[in-house]
């Protein structure tokens, strides 16, 4: 399967980029780089795009084991090199998880299955990155 992505220039620092998914993307530099601020980093979008994968694919499991989550979120702390080319070099990612009726032993799976199994973006972001995965507990 291939995935083919237009990405047009819109003028100054900004792009418009496709997805399969219909819907587009803008992405723009920030003031200091010459841009409007007006869009997305695409550092930082990798960010979101290795917790979007992991967090499908935890939603999935939470929806198939019939698990009890209020609430859920997935913090992406990462760090970026000093030199050039700039990129992250380590990478936290902290899956926190909000109920009354939290199933731990059972949550820590479905993460597990994602980092370890089925999260396409997280195996790549192992090959520049090195990953700490953590699990967060919060009890109502």
């Amino acid at each position: 399967m291939t995935n083919h992505i237009t990405t047009k220039w819109l003028g100054e620092m900004a792009f418009e980029s496709n997805n399969p998914s219909g819907l587009n993307l803008k992405i723009d530099a920030g003031p200091d780089d010459g841009g409007k601020g007006e869009g997305f980093r695409p550092k930082a979008l990798m960010l979101s795009s290795v917790a979007g994968c992991s967090g499908l694919d935890v939603a999935s499991l939470i929806k198939k084991m019939k698990l009890e989550v209020d609430d859920f979120q997935i913090d992406t702390i990462a760090n970026l090199t000093d030199e050039h080319p700039k990129y992250y070099d380590t990478v936290v990612i902290e899956y926190h998880f909000y109920g009354s009726n939290l199933k731990e032993d059972k949550l820590q799976k479905a993460v597990d299955l994602s980092v370890e199994k089925y999260c396409g973006v997280m195996e790549m972001f192992r090959k520049f990155a090195e990953l700490e995965i953590k699990t967060i507990f919060h009890h109502k």
